[in-house]
């Protein structure tokens, strides 16, 4: 849009109607052309074709292109270093420190860049509990970066809460700004940088959504353990019983999918909390890979890419007929769905539940060695959450190819995990310990062989185990020991064939599954060795033990 054309916008006469009595002059933002404070959903679709943002799908859906950035730029994430955070930050490859003076020469420019300018603005709540929750202000360039974040998060309740909202944690997001390395010390013109004595993050050169998401994710991860609050990269069901089950791991291991299950309640997708008071959704909305989504297999996910005020990023459209083409990855294979949680059918309004009975942890195993479900002790289960070993998938973040990427990525979301690890991982044994539950690894990678040779598990076969484990039946068969990793493997399991729970037999040659699963032992055990200083012994020997 031409910022110096007074071209009156469609909600340019509600832009203030819903405004709070905390002003932008608060953040140092002044003549800001007009600032549209807290459109409803309508309104921001109206926003965002007037100023040629996005496209109406087939049904509703708003379409977007988020340009050159189509996943996240995790190399470009940083965290000031001041007071607060120097001696309480893992500082390292996820958490490059910033200088506060940097930091503030860089809002200066950016606050100046946004004079004359329009900017939208959403207030909101991250947490479903109240006891926890974070008031949050996302100041956005684009009208749709509002209906991100609108999706997203929680919404104050009528015109007279958000009249009063107070943010505690601001967030800034201006895509068309970029940095200049040179002058602002970041690796790029893209930057995502959280100030905590502040409680602010300014985001700039990036117009992926996801930016916000896990910006928000991070700035969690780093308070609510100061509350004794374990905040977890995972979804989140509950059965008719009331028996909680919690799905860590990384995109593109089956987070979302698996916890869509319609013979269970959704609690949330993604990211989660779980405090004295049980678990608890961060967010109200969800963000969905739409690759290649069908309506037999993700029927209620599906169901979402043809609805009104879902936001679809970089799903290829028939411009003429505006149909979805979800199997086309022409311009990533990272392409996503944004809607809110209350679409999904199941789904549970308050976003809350007790404590889980089942802890499962997620794994896309390129390698095609770790066998479909192993069943856990608890220390082997402390073992792999710091370890979090997984297959990074082609799109989820700049720079990825076709081929999964081996990683180890520890407490399942290490790029916005902001405490070391053991701080964590401590946090997270004291309440399987207390809550009594029981843990497991489920593969959802490869079997018969490697990427490229063996074939993906089955999602019905993986949908099956999970199954038996949450109605307790995996609980009633034969197990047998793993020779490397000394996890239990179920022998039989209603409704799998017996041979894909032995990865040896789905291997045309057993020697080289065997080679293949010892190197994967090997590193394992290599990544470790970044954490056992400190590490309680019986952490320790709870990896794998190589083959003599």
């Amino acid at each position: 849009m031409n910022i110096y054309l007074d071209i009156s916008s469609p909600a340019a006469k509600l832009a203030l109607e819903n405004a709070s009595d905390y002003g932008l002059h608060n953040h140092g933002l002044n003549r800001i052309r007009r600032a549209y404070w807290n459109l409803t959903s309508a309104a921001l679709y109206e926003e965002a074709i007037h100023r040629s943002e996005g496209n109406i799908g087939h049904l509703g859906p708003l379409v977007v292109n988020t340009g050159k950035h189509r996943g996240r730029s995790a190399a470009d994430k940083f965290i000031v270093q001041e007071g607060a955070t120097e001696n309480k930050v893992w500082w390292g490859e996820y958490n490059r420190p910033f200088s506060p003076e940097k930091f503030s020469t860089l809002l200066a420019r950016l606050t100046g860049y946004l004079q004359g300018r329009d900017v939208f603005v959403q207030d909101l709540f991250a947490g479903a509990d109240p006891e926890y929750q974070l008031p949050v202000r996302f100041i956005t360039e684009m009208a749709w970066h509002s209906l991100f974040v609108r999706n997203m998060l929680l919404k104050p309740k009528g015109r007279d809460g958000m009249k009063k909202h107070i943010p505690e944690f601001t967030i800034i997001d201006v895509p068309s700004f970029q940095a200049s390395p040179v002058v602002d010390s970041t690796r790029s013109e893209t930057f995502i940088i959280a100030n905590f004595a502040e409680r602010l993050a300014i985001i700039g050169g990036s117009a992926y959504g996801g930016e916000m998401k896990k910006t928000v994710f991070t700035v969690l991860n780093f308070l609510l353990p100061f509350d004794g609050v374990m905040p977890m990269h995972c979804s989140a069901n509950v059965g008719d019983d009331g028996d909680t089950a919690l799905f860590f791991g990384l995109s593109g291991t089956g987070k979302t999918t698996l916890s869509a299950d319609p013979s269970r309640r959704l609690i949330g997708d993604d990211e989660h909390g779980w405090s004295d008071n049980g678990i608890f959704n961060f967010e109200d909305g969800c963000y969905a890979k739409a690759i290649r989504l069908s309506q037999e297999a993700e029927p209620q996910i599906y169901a979402t890419t043809q609805r009104f005020g879902t936001i679809l990023e970089n799903v290829v459209m028939d411009p003429s007929s505006r149909c979805l083409d979800l199997d086309d990855c022409i311009l990533t294979e990272n392409t996503r769905a944004c809607y809110p949680l209350s679409y999904i059918d199941n789904s549970v309004p308050e976003k809350m539940a007790g404590h889980p009975k089942n802890i499962i942890f997620l794994t896309c195993d390129a390698s095609g060695t770790m066998p479909p479900i192993a069943r856990l002790s608890i220390d082997q289960a402390i073992y792999h959450f710091i370890s979090g070993y997984t297959s990074k998938l082609a799109g989820t973040e700049i720079g990825l190819g076709i081929e999964p990427e081996i990683t180890f990525s520890t407490c399942f979301g290490a790029p916005f995990m902001v405490h070391y690890p053991h701080a964590y991982a401590s946090l997270l044994k004291s309440k399987i310990l207390k809550y009594g539950v029981k843990c497991w690894l489920v593969n959802t990678g490869w079997t018969g062989g490697p990427f490229g040779v063996g074939k993906r598990i089955s999602i019905r076969h993986t949908r099956t185990l999970l199954n038996n484990v949450l109605s307790g039946k995996l609980n009633q068969v034969q197990y047998r020991k793993d020779q490397i990793f000394g996890f239990e493997v179920p022998l039989s399991c209603d409704g799998v064939p017996s041979a894909i729970l032995e990865p040896a037999n789905t291997w045309g040659s057993p020697e080289e599954y065997w080679r293949k699963y010892d190197a994967l032992a090997a590193r394992f055990i290599e990544n470790f060795k970044l954490f056992s200083e400190g590490c309680a012994p019986e952490i320790l020997e709870a990896g794998p033990q190589r083959r003599k």
